[in-house]
């Protein structure tokens, strides 16, 4: 299996990426289009050329990589996808030829955590209109993807996962509920900026808390987002 996991940023996607990490049958891809995205839109993003110097710039040889022998000797492979890289440019026909799923979370919660680490972040920056985008051309071709939202993850790893693991004809694998701490072999290199909690923990953190009370423009980008947020979490598993 080729998992194609499709989230925006600040949503979970480390944390699931680390429990499919920890299975023995699965090696796992992080981001494998950022530098590619840059390059193409020249953002000027925290580590820009450290990200641009480690990965293909190439987007047609990403999907090579993506489509080709699966590393480590591994059955499967895990692909950790942010929705906004999808931008013109980026090929998107290999995406009928692996299984995908949708990772979302409250706009809310994307918008207070992602502002904190990206100044005057943008609706196409958090990837919710590209998720509904892609979510919908599958749906449209007669492929059926996964959605799973983040916060039913972390109020139930062990049983949501499960649900997910059933959901995509892959078996239950009880290492996914830990990891190591410190991160993964396969982190990106702009793990040292976005990923300082994830690196800390062992598991899933417990549920979240109320919804953030945002005013001004993070109110205002979380309230965009939420039609894309509602298409999606209508049909979450």
């Amino acid at each position: 299996m080729r998992l194609a996991m499709w989230s925006g940023p600040r949503n979970l996607s480390t944390a699931l990426m680390y429990a499919f990490g920890a299975r023995r049958d699965f090696a796992v891809m992080d981001e494998p289009f950022y530098a590619a995205y840059l390059t193409l839109t020249g953002l000027d993003h925290p580590m820009r050329d450290a990200i641009i110097a480690s990965q293909p710039t190439d987007p047609a040889c990403v999907v090579d990589h993506l489509l080709g022998p699966i590393p480590d000797g591994r059955l499967h492979l895990y692909q950790k996808h942010m929705s906004q890289h999808m931008i013109p440019g980026i090929p998107r026909d290999w995406i009928a030829d692996v299984t995908n799923v949708f990772l979302i979370r409250h706009p809310a919660r994307v918008a207070a955590s992602f502002s904190a680490k990206y100044d005057d972040p943008s609706l196409a920056d958090i990837g919710f209109i590209q998720q509904q985008e892609l979510y919908e051309t599958l749906t449209a071709a007669g492929v059926a993807p996964v959605v799973i939202d983040s916060a039913d993850i972390r109020r139930d790893p062990a049983g949501k996962l499960q649900q997910l693991c059933a959901a995509i004809g892959l078996e239950w694998d009880p290492a996914m509920l830990s990891w190591p701490a410190g991160g993964h072999p396969s982190d990106g290199v702009w793990a040292s900026h976005w990923y300082g909690s994830v690196h800390a923990s062992t598991g899933f953190a417990g549920p979240e808390g109320d919804i953030p009370d945002l005013d001004g423009p993070r109110a205002a980008l979380a309230r965009a987002a939420m039609p894309a947020y509602d298409r999606l979490r209508a049909v979450a598993i």
